[in-house]
């Protein structure tokens, strides 16, 4: 198969990144080169010296074929579209900077390829046994059947099965078509939905999983998915039609919890059903995690992950469609556009 171009985009995550270089080095097919865009980074995460040419020469990598760029923060979606107008394989396979490959995750992907020929795929994320129990607890709230696992895409039942940037790959073929990425939020969803609406073939490839760390506090973790939930709104006005009713759920969860909970306040039974399925979510994360304090911290963070997400909705529906306000989205996405070609 044709080389594979793993691209990286990076903010000030120096430790996350030496960890996911070490486990490419591990890798058991070797034949892929490796692109880290350092975009605008107070703390580099590379040692490199500048040659002549201008180009940075990693220091201490020789195993490893990699290409290194620096570059002024412009966002994530400008630093990967800056890594492939640079990468030199046929291939673009994204992952976060807080992602540790598996040694036969290369292997995995051509397998795949080789038995399902598609243009676009994506891969499932794991807990990895070294990662806190905070960031075991928010990947089972993030991957678990009984929060939103199914409207991230892991459960293509649910919905159709939609690639994200901690681990999603396409031909150049489709880059040459579609374009690069969008400077915005979910633009991994985006990128999904105008791939499938070219025409390309998109597949889940469940045996190329990658752990994933995810946020590394509660607090943090609710700024992620409230923004995933405002960012559904917006994708809804670029594609109207795209919003299924299970990216309601969460909203729903939030206005029946908040209801249940002022229910309760003239009768306590009214807890019960909430009461039931924080059990369920504490059961399933111990059969799940068999930890402890892991299955308490889940029901946390499957907490955190459903009221943040709900509210980040709501917030949005109501402001965006409801009352018609905030920025006008096709120019939005004008200047977005405007950015990359810059590039």
């Amino acid at each position: 198969m044709e080389l594979i171009s793993i691209i990286v985009p990076v903010y000030n995550r120096p430790d996350e990144v030496a960890e996911l270089l070490e486990s490419l080095k591990a890798q058991t097919d070797k034949d892929f080169e490796i692109v880290i865009v350092e975009d605008g980074s107070t703390v580099p995460c590379l040692e490199a010296e500048t040659l002549p040419d201008g180009a940075l020469n990693v220091v201490g990598y020789d195993s490893l074929r990699l290409k290194y760029f620096r570059k002024p923060n412009e966002g994530r979606s400008i630093a990967r579209n800056y890594g492939m107008e640079r990468a030199s394989g046929q291939w673009f396979i994204f992952v976060d900077s807080d992602v540790i490959l598996p040694p036969d995750y290369i292997a995995s992907v051509r397998k795949s390829l080789r038995e399902n020929p598609v243009d676009c795929f994506g891969g499932p994320d794991a807990a990895h046994d070294s990662f806190t129990p905070v960031q075991k607890a928010i990947n089972y709230a993030m991957t678990s059947f009984l929060t939103t696992g199914g409207i991230r895409g892991g459960k293509v039942s649910m919905e159709k099965f939609t690639p994200r940037t901690f681990n999603m790959g396409f031909s150049r073929a489709v880059y040459d078509k579609v374009g690069g990425f969008r400077e915005m939020f979910s633009e991994d969803i985006d990128m999904s939905t105008r791939i499938r609406m070219a025409g390309f073939k998109i597949a889940l490839f469940p045996d190329a999983y990658v752990y994933h760390k995810r946020r590394g506090n509660l607090r943090k973790f609710w700024k992620q998915v409230h923004v995933f939930g405002m960012s559904r709104i917006t994708l809804q006005l670029l594609y109207p039609g795209s919003m299924k009713l299970v990216h309601w759920m969460p909203a729903v969860f939030t206005i029946g919890a908040i209801a249940l909970v002022i229910a309760s306040c003239f009768n306590i039974w009214f807890l019960l059903p909430l009461v039931l399925y924080i059990v369920a979510l504490w059961i399933g994360a111990l059969i799940a995690e068999r930890n402890l304090k892991i299955a308490c911290l889940a029901v946390a963070a499957s907490m955190v992950q459903l009221l943040g997400y709900g509210t980040g909705f709501i917030k949005a529906y109501t402001t965006k469609i409801l009352l018609g306000r905030g920025r006008n989205l096709q120019q939005e996405i004008e200047i977005r556009k405007g950015k990359n070609e810059k590039l």
